[in-house]
């Protein structure tokens, strides 16, 4: 399998960030997991990091419930075999039973290990309101 372009990185990771927020919206647990790398580090914007076994485990117990997910890719970076999306995230999701409207800035991390592109590491900031 050859690397492809820069182009074609790009357009594969725009496409593998939409179908991960997709499954979350739509509790597609094994979806995500398809896209996660198994030492996966998911931090919320609350500062709590997830593993992937405990952010599943959260998913599956509807501690996490995401209603609607809007998530903007300012660029995408690519160094060999890593890609980072930096971006925002603008959700509506209950957490722990709370509904929250959630404004982050955010950053992901792509690995490429055996020819796949898995999710190692999602870290949102919250973004200051506006004055």
């Amino acid at each position: 399998m050859t690397a492809g372009t820069a182009a074609d990185v790009e357009a594969t990771i725009r496409d593998l960030e939409e179908s991960r927020y997709a499954a979350v919206i739509s509790g597609d647990i094994e979806a995500f997991s398809a896209h996660a790398h198994p030492d996966l580090a998911y931090t919320h914007s609350n500062g709590v990091t997830d593993t992937l076994d405990s952010y599943r485990e959260k998913l599956r117990a509807g501690y996490y419930v995401y209603h609607r997910i809007d998530h903007p890719v300012d660029r995408i970076l690519v160094s060999g075999d890593t890609a980072v999306v930096v971006g925002e995230m603008h959700a509506d999701i209950t957490a722990g039973g709370t509904r929250k409207t959630l404004a982050n800035k955010a950053l992901a991390v792509w690995v490429r290990e055996n020819g796949r592109w898995l999710l190692l590491a999602y870290q949102p900031t919250v973004l200051p309101e506006a004055r």
